[in-house]
């Protein structure tokens, strides 16, 4: 998750009445109701990638660049290179390299880094969602700590 506030205000602690479990119970399920209510959505990681390549192969890789979900950003002339910026989610990178050299005759190349986080398509989310309630209904879901 990102950009939460939380503001605490309210609750006194009895030493007779009070207990700490009783103040963290208290706190989950007021933190699951205000996500709930937030609308949450999935974010996916977004690369920017700076692409070289001949003129001849620029149809291509936008073409390329578009079939990811990509966005063109600016194009160049560095001496005879076409000089591509694009941003595309990060999903969509694996192997990038092997593609954009088969796209240009092993002519092209790229480097990329992390730019932002940017919603994830509905469709998208959909499809992710469904999988984890399946796999957690299956007993084979996996959290992000269990992951590491």
């Amino acid at each position: 998750m990102t950009d939460v506030k939380v503001n605490f205000y309210g609750g006194k602690m009895h030493p007779v009445d009070s207990k700490d479990i009783a103040f963290q119970i208290a706190g989950y399920f007021a933190f699951k109701e205000a996500f709930r209510n937030a609308r949450p959505v999935l974010l996916e990681p977004i690369h920017e990638l700076e692409i070289r390549a001949p003129e001849e192969f620029v149809g291509r890789i936008v073409g390329d660049i578009s079939g990811r979900r990509g966005r063109i950003l600016g194009m160049d002339v560095a001496g005879r290179w076409q000089v591509l910026r694009a941003q595309v989610p990060a999903a969509q990178l694996h192997h990038y390299g092997t593609v954009l050299r088969s796209l240009t005759g092993g002519r092209g190349v790229h480097t990329e880094k992390f730019s932002h986080y940017a919603d994830l398509p509905a469709e998208a989310e959909k499809k992710i969602v469904e999988g984890y309630v399946a796999a957690r209904a299956a007993g084979t879901a996996r959290t992000h700590a269990h992951q590491q």
